[in-house]
């Protein structure tokens, strides 16, 4: 049985929230409450979930949230902000963009799940490198990596006197990594950055809370995953053919190992200068996964 989400104290007035089994649209979140308000990082991807995390965000604090920091722009972390009406939204200026494209999948991608009346909310601050936001005695750098690497959009939180790094999904701990959106490349560099803050609490996109640790497996995955693109380029392989033959070797280990077919499909691409044909690279998953839809608990 899954265990329920947790709301975990990392330093005085930050949490991080944390929702176990963090596979597909479960997500991480994140808090941090000042005398007069509070932040939170990212938002939840369901009705049922969004309404649990503000009861528990009210049982740990009585600042109100005020602002919405998003991460990006994937649903798992933006579908709850309509819950916080009046909230502003923070967030990369693609993330805007990206939230006014159509992302539906097939109806047949994922096992079925009630999202509720919940939708994501179009961003009401947008900036282009980085933003500092003082959250009464808190300070937050919301910072761009640069460059796309698990979307175009990425930010993360960064609290210096707290030592803690919110990722958002620039981090899975447990999961497969998942770079259709992005760029397996340009993520490796934003992991870089996020190595050179030397943090001593890292709370990733999914999965648990860990420390500066969490960042080398992503970086060995993103590197195991250009090797596998190169060598289907250079035999001609699609990206589900290459999939079928891989040695998975430790990242075998990993849940969510489908992905390894959209991610493919992005490194392969982008050996060739193209763009990844999304629909495409959804059903390839779902035929990877044995023409099963995706496994989801949301």
């Amino acid at each position: 049985m899954t265990s329920a989400p947790e709301l975990q104290q990392l330093a005085s007035g930050v949490w991080a929230y944390i929702q176990p089994d963090g596979g597909w649209m479960i997500n991480n979140t994140g808090l941090v409450a000042g005398p007069y308000g509070a932040t939170s990082i990212d938002a939840t991807s369901t009705e049922k979930r969004m309404r649990a995390y503000l009861r528990a965000v009210e049982g740990a604090t009585d600042a109100p949230v005020r602002r919405i920091v998003l991460t990006h722009s994937h649903p798992d972390h933006c579908n709850g902000a309509s819950l916080l009406p009046d909230a502003e939204i923070v967030a990369h200026r693609s993330v805007a963009d990206d939230l006014r494209r159509s992302h539906a999948l097939a109806p047949h991608i994922f096992s079925p799940f009630d999202q509720g009346a919940v939708s994501p909310r179009l961003p009401t601050i947008l900036f282009g490198d980085a933003l500092t936001i003082d959250e009464g005695g808190h300070r937050l750098e919301v910072r761009h990596p640069g460059g796309p690497a698990h979307t175009t959009g990425d930010a993360y939180v960064w609290l210096p006197e707290d030592g803690v790094l919110f990722t958002g999904d620039l981090v899975f701990h447990g999961g497969t990594p998942f770079a259709l959106s992005g760029s397996p490349a340009g993520w490796l560099r934003a992991l870089e950055q996020l190595a050179a803050l030397e943090p001593e609490t890292v709370v990733p996109g999914h999965g648990p809370v860990g420390g500066p640790e969490l960042l080398a497996p992503v970086s060995d995955y993103l590197r195991f995953l250009l090797d596998a693109a190169e060598s289907a380029h250079r035999a001609g392989l699609s990206a589900a053919e290459a999939a079928r033959g891989l040695d998975f070797g430790s990242f075998g280990a990993l849940a969510e190992r489908e992905r390894i077919v959209g991610n493919l499909h992005r490194a392969l691409a982008e050996l060739d200068g193209t763009e990844p044909d999304v629909p495409a690279a959804w059903q390839d998953m779902y035929e990877y996964n044995g023409s099963q839809p995706l496994d989801c608990h949301a």
